[in-house]
């Protein structure tokens, strides 16, 4: 890609200020940050990491986070931190992280690919790194079945995604062009109505009728359907293998360089998560909902959260192609200018940990550290 070119929206400034780009996480509810440490005790004769108190990891309460909701609840990072105290905040939203991310207040984040870029392309290559992969999947189009059957029927419909450039919306919008119907991006008029409605209330929009669906992301999809919606496209099929990437673990370059082996801690505890998570589905599912309750105060029941759960598959791999994929359907919408993600990803320490547990390496698709 180009050298030096910012990750800017076309539309001037009066655009820019009132909708930063790619700001929001694929399943972000608002910008409140929560306290969320870990009651996990530090096993006795354990020496810290790196001479560290404590290391700090942010995530958001969504089952798309499921490798650090099930990580905190069994205590795998902990296990892997020794002394080193794993704390955690839980977000709602993605420039909350990235500003948490960059003010030292969190260290190590789960986090989806549109804030990751913006935060990356924002500081021009300074603030964060992408040093891992969590999680594909768990998106899909959900429509009122009396007035949609078919994909053509979408045409002249009015359809909810979360904000105006956000991960979802981008996939939108660039399922409508594919499909040969225009629409004008920021208005969202067209032969498709694209109505940007916040995930929480979108499905009290679609019981009250004023949307015929949504492209939404988990668990929003599995409420809507809970509520008589019909899946009539999950995302994943519009993939190459079916995967993409939704979340993805991002760490501060300060933290990175000064602190390489509670990194190293994280990421093999991240690792050890996953492969649990994929050997004990069930257990997983129910040690998720058990850590989303304690987060939030609410499980989801298992009309939502049983569906939304399989359609998520957790992985270590970053699926870093779909990352510059994702940007280049933003640039065709007419939403962005192409960003330089050259030096995005460093999956160094995640390979060494792959390796050690016998596992392939993962690729940065030509945007990793040289």
């Amino acid at each position: 890609m180009p050298a030096n070119r910012s990750f800017a929206l076309r539309r001037g400034l009066a655009v820019a200020a009132a909708l930063p780009l790619l700001a929001l996480a694929a399943c972000g509810y608002g910008s409140e940050s929560k306290d969320s440490s870990s009651d996990q005790k530090v096993a006795a004769g354990s020496e810290k990491i790196d001479g560290l108190d404590s290391v700090r990891i942010g995530y958001f309460g969504n089952l798309t986070h499921a490798t650090a909701l099930v990580g905190n609840q069994k205590g795998f990072f902990q296990k892997e931190l020794g002394a080193t105290k794993a704390q955690y905040a839980t977000f709602n939203a993605g420039p909350s992280e990235i500003e948490a991310l960059n003010a030292g207040s969190i260290d190590i984040g789960w986090i989806g690919p549109s804030p990751s870029i913006n935060g990356y392309t924002k500081s021009q290559g300074k603030s964060l790194k992408i040093i891992g992969g969590s999680a594909s999947g768990g998106v899909k189009l959900v429509v009122d079945p009396d007035k949609i059957t078919s994909l053509k029927d979408v045409k002249g419909k009015r359809i909810a995604t979360p904000q105006l450039g956000n991960t979802q919306d981008v996939a939108f919008l660039n399922w409508i062009a594919d499909q040969g119907w225009k629409v004008d991006a920021q208005s969202g008029k067209g032969d498709v109505t694209v109505v940007r409605s916040d995930n929480k209330v979108t499905p009290d929009a679609f019981k009250a009728g004023s949307i015929d669906g949504a492209w939404v992301p988990e668990p929003t999809a599995s409420k809507l359907v809970a509520e008589g919606g019909k899946v009539l496209l999950d995302e994943a099929t519009l993939w190459p293998d079916k995967k993409f990437v939704i979340t993805n673990i991002i760490v501060s370059q300060k933290f990175l360089k000064e602190h390489p082996k509670a990194v190293e801690a994280v990421l093999k505890a991240s690792v050890e998560t996953n492969k649990w998570i994929n050997a004990n589905p069930e257990e997983a599912k129910a040690a998720a909902n058990k850590q989303l309750e304690r987060d939030s105060g609410k499980a989801l029941p298992a009309e939502v959260l049983d569906p939304a759960w399989k359609s998520i598959q957790i992985t270590d791999d970053p699926l870093a192609s779909t990352l510059d994929t994702e940007a280049e359907h933003a640039v065709k919408a007419g939403l962005l200018e192409k960003p330089d993600l050259a030096g995005i990803y460093d999956l160094t320490i995640l390979n060494k940990v792959l390796k050690a547990a016998g596992e392939s390496p993962v690729d940065a698709a030509g945007l990793g550290t040289s």
